[in-house]
């Protein structure tokens, strides 16, 4: 985001990263800033950040560019997941800090939430638990609150976006994560059934 609003990336990832940056001149620089229609923003989780201090030996990669090790937990308490297994801690006042923190740090742009849900463990999941899915539903209402929050507070957020109306192939996790407001039996022809998160969904866009 930096360039697209300063025209150049911070100075400490330039002297961080050196050449493996592309350098602008000043036309470029000129034309970046301000060269997209809206910001689109992915929130799922929450994580600790821990400060890892650069090593000669640390070959430079995108994974070890933050100079940080990330954690679910502080002082022994854990951030609350779906699951144990879960790559997302549920913790939505980060919603909030993050378009927060977008608008004061890149002048407001113009934001969309483009994606933001929680997921269920097919193999675990009965269908009967898959279509009461109210950890969903608690993920989705706290999240929308803390977003309003974050509106009121002067973010240009301007749409909102559930990851996803249906229960999909989700990279690495293939068909092991439900992320769908409606259940897909995979194994029945893709017959799809809302779940109970869909219907208080609809419910919550006709408010």
């Amino acid at each position: 985001m930096n360039p697209l609003t300063y025209g150049d990336y911070p100075r400490t990832m330039r002297n961080w990263l050196g050449n493996r940056l592309p350098k602008f001149t000043k036309e470029q620089s000129e034309v970046l800033i301000g060269s997209y229609d809206f910001i689109g923003l992915n929130y799922y989780s929450t994580y600790y950040a821990i400060n890892a201090p650069a090593s000669n030996s640390l070959r430079q990669s995108y994974n070890t560019d933050s100079r940080a090790n990330i954690t679910g937990e502080r002082n022994g308490i854990a951030l609350p997941k779906p699951f144990n297994t879960s790559f997302i801690n549920i913790y939505p006042p980060g919603i909030r800090e993050l378009t927060l923190y977008t608008k004061a740090t890149y002048k407001n742009p113009v934001m969309y939430i483009t994606e933001n849900g929680v997921h269920q463990l097919t193999s675990a999941t009965s269908l009967r638990e898959a279509l009461n899915d109210e950890i969903r539903i608690s993920y989705l209402r706290n999240h929308l609150i803390e977003l309003n929050r974050a509106i009121r507070g002067g973010a240009d957020v301007r749409g909102y976006i559930v990851w996803t109306l249906l229960d999909d192939f989700e990279w690495d996790n293939g068909f092991t994560r439900r992320m769908g407001l409606y259940y897909v039996d995979f194994n029945n022809n893709l017959a799809r059934r809302p779940k109970k998160s869909a219907i208080w969904f609809s419910m919550f866009l006709k408010i």
